[in-house]
């Protein structure tokens, strides 16, 4: 008996790693939203972003674990399938989160497609939006994200921010870089737009 649970365990480490070597792989292959580092102070990161298409949904709740998990749902169904064509699209990181009283999740359209040449989601829920070319302030951290790291961390961008005289909309975002079932370097950022700031 005892040998039968020490090969299970076995089978279950073995397993775990290499679920865990295809998700680091996996990171590096993700197509991400391109931006230029303009900046960095602190813990701070001010950078450009390129103009994207992103498909979003409004979040029915404002609790971080909730919301994320609802919107995510929607979200990544679409892109695995849930289309009018059957059609998969690749997935892109990070998804994106606001963290207002009006919720709602993004996931970027790899850059090769144009909104017309996109399959019509099966939800109605599902909408299409470009944004333009902005300049954000950016904070990072590890770990798993909750709503307690995430207040802390939206507290030291704003702080930090504030020493410098940095204009902001207050609308900030964040910024989730890995899937669900990565359990090492994960990546999680705070990130706000900039008003009047040039480089």
């Amino acid at each position: 008996m005892r040998q039968i649970l020490l090969i299970l365990i076995l089978v279950f480490l073995l397993g775990f790693v290499a679920v865990q070597l295809f998700a680091l792989k996996s990171q590096y292959a993700i197509e991400t939203h391109k931006y230029h580092v303009e900046n960095k102070f602190d813990d701070i990161e001010i950078r450009t972003y390129k103009k994207a298409l992103f498909s979003t949904t409004k979040l029915p709740t404002n609790n971080f674990e909730e919301a994320s998990s609802k919107g995510f749902s929607i979200l990544a169904g679409y892109i695995f399938g849930a289309n009018d064509r059957n059609e998969k699209i690749a997935m892109t990181s990070p998804v994106t989160m606001s963290l207002q009283d009006s919720s709602y999740m993004l996931f970027m359209i790899p850059e090769k497609f144009k909104k017309e040449d996109l399959p019509t989601p099966n939800n109605s829920k599902i909408k299409f939006q470009e944004l333009p070319e902005k300049m954000v302030a950016a904070i990072s951290f590890g770990g798993w994200a909750n709503e307690k790291k995430i207040e802390k961390y939206k507290l030291k961008l704003i702080s930090a921010l504030n020493k410098k005289g940095f204009p902001h909309t207050n609308q900030f975002l964040f910024l989730g870089y890995n899937a669900p079932y990565e359990v090492f370097n994960r990546k999680n950022e705070i990130v706000v737009e900039l008003r009047n700031i040039s480089y």
